[in-house]
């Protein structure tokens, strides 16, 4: 059936129909091109592709789903592909929030899906082998099962991969004490864009050089596929102990987990919500009526977990803050994958998407300010809030959430007016317009300035000497395919 997309479509390359008779005869039943598969692999969760949704358009149409089951067959796929300047576009289970898996130009989507096998367990390095299509949620119950954790653990994590979380540079919600993707990673195998593969040395650090695999970090799939990593584990934790404690303003919250993490006292999750968030989250407790709330995990050996439990209270009470116990932590747990409320929103008329930013200490509350006073400016907009959901020995990162009602015609110009204003204003204010959730299409414009000239044309001249034909995942990070 035809479909009205959300991006139009070049001209389809002359050697279109070779390319996938060929991709047809290397898999067999592991190629497709039927409507559905095409429609699944085309749509990831871009809050403005939902709402294209419900006005009956599609974000794209790519012309073929395939699924490898290795490196070899993923390079015999590139290979196919580059032969034909056939587009390729990697794809794990759809869970990002930027278009960054949109085929804006068609071509042929690389789902990693079948590639989900734990190769190995090294127990005395306390390292993973594991191919990148696997599901995160999945990794973390096989790895508990023995005893290990990986302790990456994003809102999306019972839906989305870890070649996804590598392609954006994801941050877990236990991100304080065991770090982010890049800070897990030890080595990476790559398929590059001529169909070559890379495999980086296992080694707990080298000065070999530069670090190659880190060029992968972020890249979502311009410049390879990652098909297998190895990462770092660790062993389940001894004890674990839950706190919470409300401030009276984002600035005494801020200073007092700031002076948590320069004393050495790293909870596993560490989230500040601002007043609207704490209002929404925590209803019922009278203790956090128009405060801010702090929801701390400490965990690890139990002598380590008590001392750092008694240094964030003493950090906290230094800024008046009060004791709420473990219930609140309680209640974050119950609810910490729950994001339902972007699609009824969004099902409902409205506009909503989040939006993660980050700057250093000095500069994070004007900025939580600037950035909140920047979205009710919007016309439309009926609430703005957000938390601070990572935070670093030098900053933190804000969180934001934002809703708008306007007109039905108005929609899409008011999505791009909200993330302007609020990216705008971090990157003027001297903070990083992303954190964890990637670039994808939605930040691309913002790529020049974030990077400077210098920074942006030495990202395009990588780009261009990997892949010269433009194939690998189009458009994103503010790289071709406009």
């Amino acid at each position: 059936m035809p479909y009205l997309t959300g991006f139009e479509k070049k001209a389809a390359p002359p050697g279109l129909n070779e390319a996938l008779d060929k991709l047809q005869k290397l898999l067999g039943p592991r190629f497709s091109t039927a409507e559905a598969d095409r429609i699944l692999g085309g749509k990831d969760f871009w809050p403005l592709t939902s709402i294209w949704f419900m006005e009956g358009k599609i974000a794209s149409l790519p012309d073929a789903i395939v699924w490898p089951e290795s490196a070899d067959e993923t390079a015999a796929i590139i290979k196919i592909a580059r032969e034909y300047k056939v587009p390729v576009i990697p794809f794990g289970e759809g869970s990002g929030v930027l278009g960054g898996i949109t085929a804006v130009n068609g071509g042929i989507v690389i789902d990693m899906k079948r590639m989900n096998r734990i190769i190995e367990i090294d127990e005395e390095s306390l390292l993973v082998t594991v191919e990148t299509g696997i599901n995160g949620e999945i990794l973390e119950r096989k790895l508990q099962e023995k005893g290990f954790t990986l302790r990456h653990t994003p809102q999306s994590v019972r839906c989305s991969t870890l070649g996804g979380w590598i392609s954006c540079r994801a941050a877990g919600q236990f991100s304080t004490k065991y770090g982010k993707i890049e800070d897990m990673l030890t080595a990476l195998t790559v398929v590059l864009p001529d169909g070559s593969i890379f495999r980086s040395t296992i080694a707990p650090r080298s000065a070999a050089g530069p670090r190659i695999d880190q060029l992968f970090l972020g890249a979502e799939g311009t410049l390879g596929v990652v098909t297998q990593a190895v990462l770092k584990i660790h062993r389940r934790p001894e004890k674990q102990i839950r706190r919470s404690f409300t401030f009276a303003t984002v600035e005494d919250a801020l200073q007092a987990v700031r002076e948590m993490l320069q004393n050495n006292v790293k909870p596993a999750v560490v989230r500040i919500y601002d007043a609207n968030e704490t209002r929404m989250h925590f209803p019922d407790l009278e203790a956090a009526q128009d405060k801010l709330m702090l929801v701390l995990v400490i965990e690890g050996a139990a002598l380590l977990a008590d001392a750092e439990s008694q240094l964030a209270q003493i950090c906290c009470e230094k800024y008046q803050a009060v004791d709420c116990g473990p219930e609140p932590v309680e209640h974050w747990f119950q609810s910490r994958f729950n994001i339902s409320i972007s699609s009824h929103l969004i099902q409902n008329g409205l506009v909503f998407d989040t939006m993660e930013v980050a700057a250093p200490w000095s500069k994070i509350a004007p900025l939580y300010h600037g950035v909140i006073k920047a979205l009710k400016e919007v016309p439309g907009t009926i609430s703005a809030g957000g938390h601070f959901s990572h935070v670093y020995h030098d900053g933190a990162c804000l969180y934001l959430s934002v809703a708008g009602a306007p007109d039905a015609a108005a929609r899409e110009t008011y999505y791009h007016q909200i993330w302007d204003a609020a990216l705008k204003t971090t990157m003027d204010m001297g903070g990083t317009c992303s954190h964890h959730h990637g670039v994808g299409l939605n930040r691309g414009r913002f790529m020049q300035q974030e990077l400077g000239e210098a920074g942006f044309s030495l990202l395009k001249a990588v780009k261009k000497a990997l892949d010269p034909d433009n194939i690998m995942n189009p458009g994103k990070i503010g790289l071709g395919g406009e």
